[in-house]
């Protein structure tokens, strides 16, 4: 399995990082991507370098589209190579996840509507679905978590998704135990 993960400058680090971490322990391949440049810096300051440029990669390999939050989902949501992107996972029926901010994206392009999905509450508007509150909220391909809180079980529901619960289960135990 392989996961594209999309940010730019603003980015929240805690989701990123948890989620890019976990799936590096797991052994699930997932490329970071900037948009237009090969480095972004989160919200906090840290920085990802020598990533790889969006432009420069064939979205249409990957199996699951990765979305963190933080202010610059309102970048991504701007952004029409990204929403491209996106449209393509969503009618392809791939895995997209997002998490805090980057939900409303999904809500504010329909995919929200009628589906389970959770955000970060003050963000939560009329997307045409069912605002469930918890951390993370798995309804067919689509994975949301609510908030940077929320980022390990939102990387374990993504996780399994991808490789299946007794391979996640596996990955729980390397770090809980």
């Amino acid at each position: 399995m392989s996961v594209l993960c999309i940010l730019t400058n603003g980015f929240e680090e805690l989701e990123a990082v948890g989620t890019i971490a976990l799936f590096r322990r797991a052994g699930i391949q997932i490329d970071v991507c900037a948009i237009s440049d090969t480095k972004a810096s989160g919200r906090f300051e840290l920085t990802f370098s020598d990533i790889k440029n969006l432009d420069d990669v064939d979205y249409k390999s990957y199996d699951a589209l990765f979305f963190p939050g933080g202010p610059h989902y309102q970048k991504l949501e701007q952004n029409e190579y990204v929403m491209s992107i996106l449209k393509y996972f969503m009618e392809n029926n791939k895995i997209v996840a997002a998490i805090c901010a980057a939900p409303t994206i999904l809500g504010r392009q329909g995919y929200l509507k009628d589906r389970n999905y959770t955000c970060f509450t003050s963000m939560n508007e009329d997307f045409g679905g069912t605002y469930v509150d918890q951390y993370t909220v798995s309804d067919g391909n689509l994975i949301t978590g609510r908030s940077a809180a929320a980022s390990i079980d939102f990387a374990f529901a993504f996780m399994e998704k991808l490789i299946g619960k007794e391979k996640c289960e596996e990955v729980k135990a390397s770090i809980y135990y």
